[in-house]
Order: structure tokens, then sequence, then C-alpha cells
């Protein structure tokens, strides 16, 4: 299943139920048909900033954020600034080492902001893959997002 599909359903969820463990939508995804790990919700719930409200017996559940408009280069820089271990160039993919938790976050902003030089952008844990349109719009790449981290 893609990344999107699994969201859409985890969203779907904690709209029709009040769900305050993660083990608890692993629990409801699986009995969808949906098999993943608690590591992959953790990521998805990062990466769709999920929260948690109190409910009304006193305990809390997830939810989705208040719908708001956000600077995704505002973002993105103070990710950056906070996560950025280090970077490389080969050819026309710029290789961006973060803090663990903050590849998949990166990569969304990234592609979020439609730069014409960039192509796409793939976040893991801790590692982001830009591919940049040529090998040398990969260094514009490199320093539109390390002028960032400043």
């Amino acid at each position: 299943m893609r990344k999107q599909e699994r969201q859409k359903a985890i969203k779907t969820l904690i709209q029709q139920n009040d769900i305050d463990r993660q083990e608890d939508i692993v629990r409801l995804l699986g009995e969808q048909g949906i098999e993943v790990t608690q590591a992959t919700i953790s990521r998805d719930i990062k990466d769709m900033q999920l929260i948690k409200l109190p409910s009304p017996e006193g305990s809390y559940h997830y939810s989705m954020p208040a719908e708001k408009k956000m600077d995704a280069e505002k973002k993105l820089r103070h990710t950056l600034r906070d996560a950025y271990i280090s970077s490389r160039i080969q050819n026309e993919f710029f290789l961006i080492k973060v803090l663990p938790g903050n590849g998949p976050v990166v990569a969304s902003l990234i592609d979020q902001l439609k730069r014409e030089f960039i192509f796409g952008a793939i976040g893991d844990d801790d590692t982001v893959l830009v591919i940049s349109t040529s090998a040398a719009k990969a260094l514009d790449t490199q320093q539109w997002l390390l002028g960032l981290t400043e």
C-alpha cells in the first residue's frame, strides 16, 4: 500500500474512533487488511502532524491538526536548522543526512515547494535524496538548501 493511501486510512480511523495509542492504529489497520509496523505509524503520525487532544473521559486521542496555511519554506528552514547533519552531491543527486525521524518531513517539504531545478525528493528516517533536473542544477539545489540551514 502506498503511503498516501495508508495515511488516508489513518485519517479516517482517527476521525471515526477515539484512538490514543499507535498500537491501536496498527491493530485497526490490520483489521482492514493493511499490515504495518508501529515504526511506520510513528513516521506517519509525524508526517501527518497528528496531535493528541483530551477526550471527555479524561484520556487523550489522536486528531488531525487544525487547518492552517503553512509556509513550507519557513518550516523547511526550521527543520533543517534543527536536524541537518551533512550532505553530498553526485551528478544530479543531492543526499542529505538528518537526525532520525526527519527525513520524510524534509522530503515532503522540498516537494511542496516545487522548485524548477528539483525533479523530486525521497526521504526515509534519516536520509533525503533530492533529485535535481541536471548535474549542474544539483549545485543550485545544494546552495539553496544549505542556505536554509544558516
